[in-house]
């Protein structure tokens, strides 16, 4: 099979219908490519996997479904192996070990996406064009903001990528920013 973008869409697009959802998928794709040209690995493949994460959440929000049904109806239709197991990784109930460049960037870049989308939308401008590392920092120390979000996530997604916190953090800002329209971040800049 051979990956492209548009058949990922077509298949997030199928089972997500919640906007917020997709806007999700498109800022952890934003982030993950981002990291494919830092590592000099497939943009392509690594921006499929990453829109593709939780495609079955909507449908199947259960943890003892989500991501299992997904990888079935990927493999279904024919996916390569190494995006199923992307997909299994990056939750950590599946129990399936991150080991590949791709499996540590997609845990990484999933709960920071959400996170910088949260610090975003509540600054006065509500948008990622003029956020900052020090912010989404500073944001995590707050306990109340965006609660659900593990802040030892955030914190295990930079060390398993062995980059330092704040640079993972500006790494997915400055990922996220080329798509700021298109994840509703641009605000009034």
């Amino acid at each position: 099979m051979t990956l492209s973008r548009e058949a990922a869409w077509a298949l997030l697009t199928e089972y997500t219908q919640n906007e917020n959802l997709r806007k999700h998928a498109l800022a952890v794709e934003a982030a993950v490519r981002g990291y494919a040209r830092r590592f000099g690995e497939n943009e392509e493949a690594w921006g499929v996997v990453a829109l593709l994460h939780d495609f079955d959440y909507e449908r199947f929000p259960d943890l003892k479904d989500h991501p299992f049904r997904g990888a079935e109806i990927l493999r279904e239709k024919g996916y390569p192996e190494f995006v199923i197991r992307a997909v299994l990784s990056h939750a950590d109930h599946t129990g399936t070990p991150r080991e590949t460049k791709l499996e540590h960037a997609l845990f990484a870049c999933d709960e920071m996406a959400g996170f910088v989308t949260a610090a975003a939308l509540v600054r006065p401008t509500k948008s990622v064009l003029d956020l900052e590392a020090s912010s989404v920092l500073k944001r995590m120390k707050d306990k109340a903001f965006a609660r659900a979000v593990k802040r030892e996530d955030l914190r295990q997604g930079a060390e398993e990528l062995g980059i330092p916190l704040d640079e993972h953090i500006t790494n997915v800002i400055v990922s996220m920013r080329e798509r700021a329209d298109e994840l509703g971040l641009r605000g009034t800049l």
